[in-house]
């Protein structure tokens, strides 16, 4: 039997649901809330949000807001998140004047769940489609965690060889390698890698509340100061995403090694890390991703955890414009 009903695809689905969020008001009260008093009431420019299909037909949610005319700086989310992860950022820099522009990767938030393509070459192939459907030029490409390494796939495989890459900026970021190896001794060892995809594939639910009431934020250390809305957001974005595309990412973000990519940026690079990033400890990464980038400088910050970007958005943010702006 063949029931009528109206027709509401996913993809109207969560931009609804997307509307419908945004609507709602947050509290302000918030310690690591971005500094946007300034913000006028209304923030011009032309604001929307879409999707792009790739060259293998993967459709991929993205948002473009400010002025067209404005340089761009795109986002690049981690594991298992989604652009609204960004949010603290997008609206500070909307309110500087900036054009801001964020993805939802494969198989992540509202993008399609496809099964296929979760490694970093797609990642890197899907921003780039991104990038050429809306024309972006002189862009800032900034990546948290394993976003930091689908911008150094991206850069030195597409942002620079087409000329659309003014700078880089790798937070917590993941390259060049996690897993540990025998020519990477300082890596985690494929343990750790399991465990994370045995907590997918057995409870990914439960999963996606103990990653972040632990050591994402570092809440779990002595004094910290706990934000369940916080939990709640980083549960609510990792229970869009697809679970094949979760797994699938783990082995993306640890085992993918990154250090000719790396040494193939020539542009300006900020590397942005925190000495008690619990998730991708700064020793094996930011202080070696420093010395393989050609233009590079490192920023460590004392006591930051991984969601930096997050509980320390006010000190972030500003270092961040200084330097676009330099």
């Amino acid at each position: 039997m063949t029931e009528n009903f109206p027709s509401i695809t996913r993809r109207s689905a969560l931009l609804s649901g997307a509307a419908a969020a945004a609507a709602m008001a947050l509290p302000t009260s918030f310690g690591f809330a971005a500094n946007i008093s300034s913000t006028p009431t209304s923030i011009k420019g032309d604001n929307r949000m879409g999707y792009i299909t790739t060259k293998d037909g993967v459709e991929i949610f993205y948002k473009d807001w400010g002025p067209k005319d404005a340089q761009p700086i795109v986002f690049h989310h981690g594991w298992p998140l989604s652009s609204d992860d960004w949010d603290a950022q997008m609206l500070f820099f909307l309110a500087k004047g900036f054009r801001v522009v964020a993805h939802d990767r494969r198989g992540h938030g509202r993008s399609a769940q496809v099964s296929d393509g979760h490694d970093m070459d797609h990642y890197a192939a899907d921003a780039f489609a991104v990038v050429e459907a809306l024309d972006l030029k002189n862009a800032v490409h900034i990546g948290h965690s394993t976003g930091g390494g689908e911008v150094a796939r991206y850069v030195a495989k597409y942002g620079q060889p087409s000329g659309r890459v003014a700078k880089a900026v790798l937070v917590s970021a993941v390259p060049p390698l996690m897993l540990k190896t025998e020519t990477n001794p300082g890596g985690l060892p494929m343990e750790v890698f399991d465990g994370i995809r045995k907590g997918v594939a057995d409870n990914r639910a439960q999963l996606f509340v103990d990653f972040p009431t632990g050591p994402f934020y570092g809440f779990n250390r002595p004094d910290a100061k706990v934000y369940p809305g916080v939990i709640q957001n980083w549960w609510r974005q990792g229970m869009m995403g697809s679970a094949k595309a979760h797994y699938d990412g783990i082995k993306a973000f640890s085992e993918t090694d990154q250090t000719e990519d790396l040494k193939a940026i020539t542009v300006p690079t900020l590397v942005m890390h925190g000495d008690d990033d619990q998730v991708v400890p700064i020793d094996n990464a930011g202080k070696l991703s420093v010395k393989l980038v050609q233009n590079g400088t490192l920023k460590v910050y004392q006591g930051y955890p991984h969601g930096m970007l997050t509980t320390h958005a006010e000190v972030l943010n500003a270092d961040l414009l200084a330097f676009i702006q330099a």
